[in-house]
């Protein structure tokens, strides 16, 4: 069972989400917070695999709490958004999220969403990551560049593959049929990746490796 933790600041919010989630026979929520001042006790209490996180609240907003979860290394967080690019879904990003959601996501694909972060993806289609990488690199972009290159230089070359299709997009299974090799050899090559660049988040790096090829 894949355990869920929802934070809203708003009750009809989280209640609808619970019934969504609660439906898939593999989804457990274990948890419900109205601010993210709660979060830190709430994960502490019910060890969620996924946070599903409201953006705008009162007192902690959603940023603050994602990177309190995500720097002492807690589950992985979907935020919610209204907006599919707002300036929020970048600050959650560089929080350490794993991805985002719009609060109107069909049921269907909210339950598919809170799967994919809990096997380890990011819950981005290709289409939106590229859009959040075009936005998210506008500024600094030659020194943002340099970095970049000096970072990636520490990858083996299918170290750096991996990392390449991670920038388009792809999830584990299709860079795996990209480079004819099994889903778990692409997680070993990504949990390298990972050490070596002190990142855990698959957007920072599909951000990273786009920033190295301006």
């Amino acid at each position: 069972m894949i355990r869920v933790c929802i934070v809203d600041d708003d009750a009809l919010v989280r209640a609808g989400l619970g019934t969504i989630l609660s439906s898939a026979g593999d989804i457990e929520v274990v948890g419900q917070a109205a601010n993210g001042a709660e979060v830190d006790e709430l994960v502490r209490r019910t060890r969620p695999d996924v946070v599903v996180m409201d953006v705008r609240m009162p007192q902690v907003d959603g940023i603050e709490a994602t990177r309190r979860l995500t720097s002492e290394g807690g589950p992985r967080v979907l935020v919610l958004t209204t907006f599919r690019l707002d300036e929020h879904v970048f600050a959650a990003i560089e929080a350490g999220a794993s991805g985002f959601l719009l609060k109107d996501t069909p049921p269907a694909e909210l339950i598919e969403a809170v799967r994919v972060v809990a096997a380890g993806d990011a819950m981005l289609s290709p289409a939106h990551t590229r859009a959040l990488i075009e936005r998210y690199a506008d500024s600094g972009r030659e020194q943002r560049r340099d970095a970049a290159r000096a970072v990636l230089g520490e990858l083996s070359p299918r170290e750096r593959e991996v990392a390449d299709y991670v920038a388009e997009g792809l999830s584990n299974a299709e860079i795996g049929a990209r480079l004819f090799c099994s889903e778990a050899t692409v997680k070993t090559h990504l949990t390298r990746v990972f050490a070596k660049l002190g990142e855990t988040n698959r957007v920072r790096l599909a951000i990273l490796v786009r920033d190295a090829a301006r």
